[in-house]
């Protein structure tokens, strides 16, 4: 089998066109490399037009063309769509699947067991290339397989290698984790408001608060408990503000959070 172009995608949405930003900004691979297969006709010619990547409608054409095929469709419609491009996969290629809850185990039914599959739990901040990925593979891949999944996720943002049995516990934790952070902002904005500050400036003061927390842990390296300590001195403002999310159950309510959508992701997979 000719390949024409090293890597195609299986959904051109948000989560294929962050990937194909981060391969190109990576300079993992040129346009003329990536095939986008997309249902929707505007959807291709924005791709096109916007990275100068290939488009296609067909599957088989983007099984004929790409040796790596990831698949960035929703896991409601992964049946459906695999069969389509079941009879041009074959051993040759390397099959990477982001759709959540979909088992190694249900991709190798679908696609058959000879075939080399890494599954993948990346997350929305993948769209500004500052995701975090997790990934885990078949006993068909091998280390150059796992090392092609790992440079691809790892151009929009971190990437870690974890058995599958994790995978869940990723969902639940990084997977839907921005959806927490997300309600923790819109909270402490309405905390400002509430203080009387002014809508706009709560905002603009809450996201740097949140990214400039996450820089300072990230690039220290220290927990977030020592980080915590530090910027509460003993009978403060940050301390008496942390006794009422201690009394209001913040941090059971959180880790109660992660637990439910790790159970939720296992019974989607099942």
């Amino acid at each position: 089998m000719e390949h024409i172009n090293t890597v195609g995608l299986i959904g051109g949405g948000q989560m294929g066109e962050a990937l194909v930003r981060g391969m190109l900004e990576a300079r993992l691979f040129p346009p003329a490399e990536i095939m986008v297969a997309e249902p929707d006709s505007a959807r291709r010619d924005y791709l096109r037009a916007t990275y100068s990547v290939a488009v296609t409608a067909d599957a088989l054409e983007l099984a004929k063309a790409c040796s790596v095929i990831i698949v960035a469709v929703k896991p409601q419609i992964i049946g459906s769509v695999l069969s389509r491009y079941r009879p041009g996969i074959t051993r040759q290629h390397l099959v990477i699947s982001i759709a959540a809850g979909i088992t190694i185990k249900r991709l190798e039914e679908e696609l058959g067991e000879e075939v080399r599959i890494i599954r993948v739990m990346p997350n929305t901040p993948a769209l500004v290339l500052a995701g975090a990925s997790a990934l885990s593979p078949n006993a068909k891949a091998g280390p150059e397989d796992l090392e092609t999944a790992k440079r691809i996720f790892s151009a929009v943002g971190t990437c870690v290698e974890l058995g599958e049995n994790l995978l869940d516990a990723v969902t639940g934790l990084s997977g839907s984790g921005p959806g927490y952070v997300f309600a923790f902002i819109e909270a402490m904005v309405d905390g400002g408001v509430l203080a009387g500050l002014p809508r706009p400036v709560a905002e603009q003061l809450v996201l740097q608060t949140v990214y400039g927390s996450a820089k300072l842990a990230l690039e220290t390296g220290e927990p977030a408990a020592v980080l915590k300590g530090r910027v509460t001195s003993p009978g403060g403002t940050t301390i008496t503000g942390l006794e009422v999310l201690e009394n209001s159950g913040f941090r059971g309510a959180v880790m109660t959070a992660v637990k439910a959508a790790t159970e939720r992701s296992r019974n989607m997979g099942q």
